[in-house]
């Protein structure tokens, strides 16, 4: 495996004032120029990123434990992916595959095609975002199959468009006051193992409790496809019970239903094997991905069985930008990292050190109710001590607490009491530790 080389030296230095006075100036100007409705959760600007260090525009160097989202899993300036770009960049930066494709297309196709779970023939169509993807292959399954219904599930996070907020669970703020949504969309019960109200349920049964939800509102026959994300991200990184997945894909296969992964976050690498699918070896019909691919270029794929997706006509599927070429010489650089660096087990890594340094701290203190995650998709769902009512407002201070000392987390959950690690995959064991050392300070200062 290759040695990790970093350009930035992998250290957390906060040097003045927090936000400094460049990023309060960016602050001014941002709220003249950008609409309201977009909102950061770090008021820093950033001006350079490498290996798990964000260095803002006042000279302050972060640890970064968000990733963007879980996009920049290799590194926030790759070294393959800044050569791939340049060279790209240096012929063309379009041409529109549906016009005149291009290789970096079919490649990128090609390596989806091989590592996504699955043996069977595959084919690939390349989009711009995770909700494109998705959205997408829900056209796919709608088409192949005939049938209208899509089932999506309890604590769900797909996206922003029409539809994929139609399929979202979580109201605000993704929902509230955007509707009407998309019709025949239906949502059932997911399997959330620390909320259960009978905590014994097991995967097999809270997957039937699912199916009879199903088969009552809608009947088998008319649904088109499940979706569900093997880990909910925004929802919570909510991992479901053993069972519960290959079970809903055993009835969908038997029922005639496509079975579509959501794996826009749960992706390359990101749960400590190249999808979250295979941890319990399940092969969805279609795949969605994202964020992860392309260390940072917008880029996203569907890729499923061939009979699925060449079930779609002609001119069918496509959009002007899907598959930039340029956005596809990222993803193959981004790929080739994760594979020189064996970056699934780096994520094993990460969660190991994570959890060693968790559990102890759970023990300790009644304000963590759970610890959950695979890989470096991690959570600490918190609660109020003395039982399991949501405490988001002690996650809102660990998060602010955490970012004034210079280390970057994110939030999340259906309750807002989740704080989530996603850290790039490239971070180092001393660099995370120290990251870890200021999360568990900040949590203490809560409990």
């Amino acid at each position: 495996m290759a040695e990790i080389q970093y350009r930035l030296e992998q250290k957390r230095n906060i040097v003045g004032e927090f936000p400094g006075p460049k990023s309060k100036e960016l602050t001014e100007r941002r709220n003249a120029v950008v609409a309201a409705g977009v909102a950061s959760g770090v008021p820093v600007y950033a001006a350079d990123l490498d290996g798990g260090i964000i260095v803002d525009v006042d000279g302050n160097s972060f640890i970064d434990l968000a990733a963007g989202i879980a996009v920049t899993g290799v590194g926030g300036s790759a070294p393959a992916v800044v050569e791939g770009i340049k060279e790209q960049a240096d012929y063309f930066t379009h041409s529109c595959f549906m016009v005149t494709p291009y290789e970096g297309y079919v490649r990128v196709a090609e390596l989806l095609n091989e590592l996504t779970p699955g043996g069977h023939e595959k084919r690939t169509v390349l989009f711009n975002s995770g909700a494109e993807a998705v959205e997408n292959a829900v056209k796919v399954a709608r088409l192949a199959t005939g049938r209208d219904a899509v089932v999506a599930f309890d604590h769900a996070y797909h996206g922003r468009t029409n539809l994929t907020m139609g399929l979202t669970s979580k109201s605000m703020p993704y929902k509230a006051n955007f509707g009407p949504f998309a019709p025949e969309i239906y949502r059932v019960p997911m399997s959330y193992p620390f909320r259960e109200e009978n905590p014994d349920i097991t995967g097999a049964e809270a997957a039937q409790r699912a199916i009879t939800a199903i088969e009552k509102q809608i009947g088998s026959d008319s649904v088109g496809a499940i979706l569900l994300e093997p880990i909910q991200g925004e929802g919570g990184f909510i991992v479901p019970a053993e069972g519960f997945m290959p079970a809903l894909a055993a009835w969908a296969r038997e029922k005639g239903i496509v079975f579509i992964a959501d794996e826009v976050q749960s992706g390359f690498c990101r749960t400590g094997a190249w999808f979250a699918s295979e941890h319990e070896s399940v092969v969805p019909d279609i795949v969605a991905t994202a964020k992860g691919i392309a260390g940072g270029m917008p880029l996203s794929a569907v890729t499923g069985r061939a009979e699925l997706m060449d079930a779609v006509h002609a001119g069918g599927l496509g959009g002007t930008y899907g598959g930039n070429p340029v956005a596809c010489a990222a993803a193959i650089g981004a790929i080739q990292t994760m594979k020189d660096y064996d970056l699934p087990a780096r994520a094993r890594r990460i969660e190991t050190q994570v959890m060693d340094r968790l559990r102890p701290l759970a023990e300790q203190t009644e304000i963590i109710g759970d610890l959950r995650g695979r890989g470096a998709m991690l959570a600490i769902e918190l609660v109020k001590p003395g039982g399991k009512e949501p405490n988001p407002e002690a996650t809102k201070a660990i998060a602010a607490q955490c970012q004034a000392e210079g280390v970057i987390i994110l939030t999340c959950g259906t309750y807002g009491n989740v704080v989530r690690l996603l850290p790039p995959l490239v971070i180092g064991d001393e660099l995370l530790g120290d990251g870890l050392d200021v999360l568990e300070a900040a949590i203490r200062a809560q409990a």
